[in-house]
């Protein structure tokens, strides 16, 4: 298997922030508490949108794409913060969010740029996913007394979506992209990936074979300014319908793709205690491209989607975890961080991040995860997990050995110790309880295994393969058949005898 700086992001630990909730003091204070992220082990910032914006969608409104909202700093904050964490030996990525601007973007009032944008004479049919805020909005479509034409928003009205399908527009994306990786960037997360390629379908200005062939581009840009940049999807589809978006199996579109179906998969595991959904999701997940890989994640800045669960599952969820109307959104997700829903159990709260960093795939943080940071459901919609991080709680478990903290950064140290997780090839395994989520992964020889109780009782397992197993968080050896206690998880790496 070929490791190289070029791949970074197969074996990356990617945290995301926002840098207007992550500190009191924009990019300045970002870069003060960088050595916070640091010693946690995180190797790749991912950047929540911090462009000018009237911040009616918490910053991906945006008005400019080649500045810094003045709230938050400057471009030499900006610099200075991505220079700060190089230092470290971590990578900066940032949003793209190049599906639609601010209705107050210069672009949207200049008449010379009206093709910018997707026009209609009259609403069009909102299509099969229908209305993204069915609390906000009632149609896709908006009317223009400006224009006297009707202009798509994918999302709110006040979000006009750009037309990918011109070719001025792709140019500027690309100016864009350049921009920002020539200030440092090593990549981007791509916002809304989906949309983003749905407008070359609504627009008979270009007639293109295949609207695909724009992430072959974005992707072939990146590789010739910056080899070693990634384009992180944000793609909610069904596995088969996703695949495409890495490039038709060749590997030329998209770096990355979130795991939208199994983290769904293991919250209904969560909620049933048992292990079938998301070894069921595991097991029917597509290999990527060989330069391709999943992101595997807990939780987002949005809310945790369920749209992928059939209803009745999908109740199952909500009863387990957000029973009351007001922990739900959308009628599809919950607006609430984990350890409330898992009730402050500190059990199981341990237990699903290591299965974080098992799963195949890169791990991605949600910024406040390694401290246990909790919702405010006072606040409106999805703004109700963006809250502000909680440095005291930060400070308080630094030094205490049985904090969060100090176990997530035990679980990078081992993630760290364990490449097969990164780049081996998995295998679910029968430890003999359905309760028990068991995997191996192999690579170069090598193999951990690792289990996971879902069950609020002890159940006894056994591993089923030949040697010696040594637990990689404590380093002692193992027996086959042990005891795992309720919401328990070991990690144990197997020797060949």
């Amino acid at each position: 298997m070929i490791r190289s700086s070029d791949v970074w992001w197969k074996n990356a630990v990617i945290y995301c922030l926002d840098i207007e909730t992550f500190t009191d003091d924009g990019f300045r204070g970002a870069t003060e508490h960088i050595d916070h992220l640091h010693a946690l082990g995180v190797t790749c910032v991912w950047l929540m949108p911090f462009y000018p914006t009237p911040d009616l969608d918490d910053g991906y409104d945006i008005t400019d794409f080649y500045s810094v909202d003045p709230r938050l700093g400057s471009l030499g904050d900006f610099v200075e913060f991505v220079r700060a964490a190089r230092d470290r030996g971590m990578r900066v990525i940032a949003d793209l969010v190049v599906n639609h601007t601010s209705d107050q973007h210069p672009w949207f009032h200049d008449p010379e740029k009206r093709d910018w944008y997707v026009w209609a004479d009259k609403p069009q049919e909102d299509g099969p996913q229908g209305v993204t805020f069915p609390d906000k909005e009632d149609s896709l479509w908006e009317y223009s007394e400006e224009v006297g034409k009707y202009y798509l928003h994918r999302f709110y009205k006040h979000q006009p979506d750009l037309n990918v399908a011109n070719p001025a527009v792709r140019d500027e994306i690309a100016r864009i992209m350049g921009f920002w990786m020539e200030l440092g960037l090593s990549g981007f997360r791509v916002d809304a990936v989906p949309f983003l390629l749905e407008h070359q379908d609504r627009t008979d200005a270009i007639d293109l074979p295949d609207p695909h062939d724009y992430l072959a581009d974005l992707r072939a840009f990146l590789k010739r300014r910056n080899g070693e940049a990634v384009l992180l999807g944000e793609v909610n589809l069904p596995y088969k319908d996703m695949m495409p978006f890495y490039g038709q199996g060749v590997g030329d579109e998209l770096t990355m793709c979130f795991d939208f179906v199994g983290m769904q998969a293991m919250y209904l595991a969560l909620a049933r205690q048992t292990s079938g959904p998301l070894a069921k999701a595991l097991q029917e997940r597509p290999a990527p491209p060989r330069d391709g890989h999943w992101a595997t994640f807990v939780r987002n800045h949005d809310e945790l989607t369920l749209d992928k669960l059939p209803l009745d599952e999908r109740q199952e969820v909500f009863d387990a975890f957000g029973p009351d109307p007001d922990m739900q959104l959308y009628g599809r997700g919950l607006r609430r961080r984990l350890p409330s829903m898992l009730q402050d159990d500190y059990r199981r709260i341990r237990m699903v991040y290591s299965l974080l960093f098992t799963l195949p795939g890169t791990p991605v943080l949600f910024y406040g995860e390694e401290i246990g940071l909790v919702e405010d459901l006072a606040l409106e919609g999805r703004m109700a997990v963006r809250v502000p991080m909680d440095w005291e709680a930060a400070g308080r478990q630094r030094h205490a050995p049985d904090s969060l903290l100090s176990f997530m950064r035990r679980l990078v140290e081992c993630y760290r110790e364990c490449p097969e997780l990164a780049w081996g090839t998995v295998e679910v395994l029968d430890a003999g309880d359905p309760c028990v989520f068991a995997h191996r992964a192999d690579c170069d020889g090598r193999t951990v295994i690792a289990l996971h109780n879902f069950a609020d009782r002890e159940v006894q397992v056994r591993v089923p393969v030949e040697g010696t197993l040594v637990n990689v968080l404590s380093g002692e050896k193992s027996p086959a058949e042990f005891d795992l206690a309720p919401y328990d998880c070991r990690w144990l790496r197997l020797i060949a005898e």
